[in-house]
């Protein structure tokens, strides 16, 4: 019996070539791990722009304790920005944000532990707290934020190069450089300039300097 060389070609060939449905099976796969890969390069450049904001520009903070009543609440979220520092130093007035420096770490606070506070004194100023009142180089300052005038006083102290003098608008009831300090300017994170929570409460976070 001899066999057509014709049919044995066509026969080989249909069976070394892929059919249409393999072909698009393949395809199909070729597509889907396509798709995740771009969806995976998405998740990925989000990410890396998630990070580099919240280092360097922005990031959501939360106000831990009640210290800085009446201005803001134990439980307000705000935005936090970063930039203004990077050009200037902290300003008198400013609401900031910062890692606790080495007297509170000492005390067992952990170093992602952030306090918020108002700056009142800057670096070369003398602070002092008389009866009631806080003075910067001797002259009273007009505060209308705070909650209660401070029931305690302090001797002068002259805030040294590269430093501030911070406190909570709660006077008394902060644990502010009045008790552990002045705080370093690197130890600032960023500045207090948004509140997003509670919702009835939405709005931006004014930097109130204290007049003299």
């Amino acid at each position: 019996m001899t066999i057509d060389k014709k049919d044995l070609t066509t026969t080989d060939r249909s069976q070394s070539e892929p059919t249409n449905s393999q072909k698009a099976r393949t395809t199909a796969r070729s597509k889907f791990w396509q798709s995740v890969w771009e969806n995976l390069q998405i998740v990925i450049i989000a990410l890396v722009i998630a990070f580099l904001i919240r280092t360097f520009i922005a990031e959501p903070r939360y106000i831990p304790s009640d210290s800085m009543l009446p201005t803001l609440q134990e439980g307000d979220r705000l935005v936090v920005e970063k930039v203004s520092y990077y050009f200037h130093p902290p300003r008198r007035g400013d609401i900031i944000v910062f890692e606790p420096p080495s007297q509170l770490q000492m005390q067992g606070y952990a170093k992602d532990q952030a306090f918020i506070k108002r700056v009142i004194g800057q670096a070369g100023e003398i602070v002092s707290v008389d009866r009631g009142t806080v003075y910067i180089n001797d002259k009273p300052l007009q505060e209308n934020y705070i909650l209660d005038p401070p029931n305690y006083n302090l001797p002068p102290l002259k805030v040294p190069e590269g430093h501030l003098f911070v406190m909570g608008d709660n006077r008394n009831n902060s644990n502010d450089s009045h008790i552990w300090g002045f705080l370093s300017q690197q130890h600032a994170i960023g500045r207090a300039i948004f509140r997003f929570y509670p919702f009835n409460k939405i709005g931006r976070v004014a930097s109130i300097a204290p007049q003299r």
